[in-house]
């Protein structure tokens, strides 16, 4: 991602690798094409051809045209697949960049289309021998009226903030441990001038996150907890916003042990963490006054000689204790330290985003992510008005105060899981007796690792959780 580079022209738009995005055929400019080309242009319109193909041998240029559409998601979506289909064939056919001539009524659908050409220019090779992981394709020129500057690089930002994340993902948990993903954030802190903190095991001992340390008790490598802080100079909110990323590196269920398709992906576990890590720093990039504080408890979950094992009574970091019933329930005891620690912010909302059960998979499939809380309708509206609007949707759950019955101990304050349903939302409950009020919850347990290709991205990582909350951060409304 880091050479594909976004630039905002004025000057006359040069008729090379051009793609012009029109509405209807009596928007293009009659002068820039010959006869046979606008009857062939009108012919392909007329038989709902989206993308129009011209092959000037040495060059191309698209005309990009979808029918109308009432809701203007669909139709932001639908431009994104364009977008998308588009850089496959600049991809097969070499072309390095494009000039994109803008001639839409709603800056949104151009947006959309740009999103959609660039999300589909990430790759992941690291590890391929004989491949290049950089893209040929490096340059997207773009001639708009109503587009500026600024929307621009924003675009620009949020694409490269999700390709980190998707980097971060994609390696392996052997690379890739819980002080290596401590050392990442970091290294944003010092890209983009924020404060980062790391807790090492002595200083996590000292306060005593007891559901982070037996979770790293199986472990050969020590837990970290790092807090993230962008605080502008004058910022919107009196209150800040803090957001608590699952950062399980790797996922083996420890003792509960999962089948062996299952751990197939589990360095994927701390995608949450990874989504978190870089909002915050798309946000400090572009420079939104908004205060945010990250919160990202770190280890992996692993069998060993000194491992927590089902039937364990550990006592967490606010002095609950808690009946471990299933190791492989890990992320809410890491997540319910954090949220615990988060009270001393006295925040005005609380966002959690973790890879967290399988029960969100089994609810609603990968198509969407799973969202509940205690925030209130507006604020949980607000987060699946941001989920359409970048196609990252959520599917709202109910968080009922009786689905938390389920997680009362006969010998300890509660149990680690819940009963046989509704898993997701028990997980939400027990996250929300340790978490500052409000709340929201989001699992991402599907939609953050795929193992099947999508016009957005190859195999693996989508980097998801980034974009939806940039946009959800980007419109937030402080009470103050």
């Amino acid at each position: 991602m880091a050479n594909l580079i976004f630039n905002l022209r004025e000057e006359k738009p040069q008729l090379v690798n051009s793609v012009f995005i029109i509405e209807s055929f009596d928007q293009l400019n009659k002068e820039i094409f010959s006869e046979r080309e606008l009857d062939y242009i009108l012919h392909q319109i007329e038989s709902k051809k989206e993308i129009i193909y011209l092959n000037y041998y040495y060059h191309w240029n698209y005309i990009v045209i979808t029918q109308p559409s009432e809701d203007i998601y669909t139709r932001m979506q639908e431009y994104r697949k364009l977008g998308s289909k588009l850089f496959k064939h600049a991809s097969e056919n070499e072309v390095d960049f494009v000039n994109i001539i803008d001639n839409m009524s709603d800056p949104n659908l151009a947006i959309a289309f740009i999103e959609g050409l660039a999300l589909s220019s990430y790759s992941f090779n690291k590890y391929r021998t004989g491949f290049n992981n950089k893209s040929r394709f490096t340059r997207i020129n773009l001639y708009s009226p109503n587009i500026t500057q600024q929307m621009l690089e924003e675009v620009e930002v949020v694409i490269e903030s999700t390709f980190k994340a998707r980097d971060l993902v994609n390696e392996p948990a052997s690379t890739l441990t819980a002080t290596k993903l401590a050392d990442e954030a970091m290294k944003i802190g010092y890209e983009v001038g924020i404060q980062v903190q790391v807790l090492r095991k002595n200083e996590i001992q000292q306060i005593g996150m007891g559901g982070l340390l037996a979770v790293n008790k199986g472990s050969v490598e020590p837990p970290t907890f790092t807090i993230m802080e962008y605080h502008p100079k004058t910022p919107i909110n009196s209150k800040p916003i803090v957001l608590v990323g699952k950062g399980l590196v790797y996922d083996s269920g420890g003792y509960s042990l999962k089948p062996t398709d299952s751990m197939d992906d589990m360095k994927c576990d701390m995608a949450g963490a990874a989504a978190v890590m870089n909002v915050i720093r798309a946000m400090a990039r572009i420079g939104y006054p908004l205060h945010i504080i990250g919160l990202i408890p770190s280890t992996d979950n692993r069998i060993g000689p000194d491992a927590y094992a089902p039937g364990d009574i550990i006592t967490m970091y606010d002095k609950k204790t808690v009946e471990v019933l299933n190791t492989d329930a890990e992320g809410r005891l890491i997540l319910a330290d954090a949220l615990s620690y988060a009270k001393q912010y006295n925040p005005e909302l609380t966002i959690t985003l973790a890879t967290l059960t399988g029960s969100a998979i089994r609810a609603i499939g990968e198509r969407a992510s799973v969202a509940m809380g205690n925030a209130g309708n507006d604020l949980l509206q607000q987060l699946e008005l941001s989920g359409y609007r970048t196609f990252e949707r959520v599917a709202i759950f109910p968080f009922w105060d009786d689905y938390a019955e389920e997680l009362k101990s006969e010998i300890a304050d509660l149990k680690n899981v819940g009963g046989k349903y509704a898993g997701a939302i028990t997980a939400g409950k027990f996250l929300e007796k340790f978490a500052p009020k409000p709340l929201i919850h989001i699992d991402i347990a599907g939609t953050a690792f795929l193992k099947k290709a999508t016009e957005f991205g190859p195999f693996g990582a989508t980097g998801v959780g980034v974009r939806l909350l940039f946009d959800f951060l980007k419109n937030f409304k402080p009470k103050n």
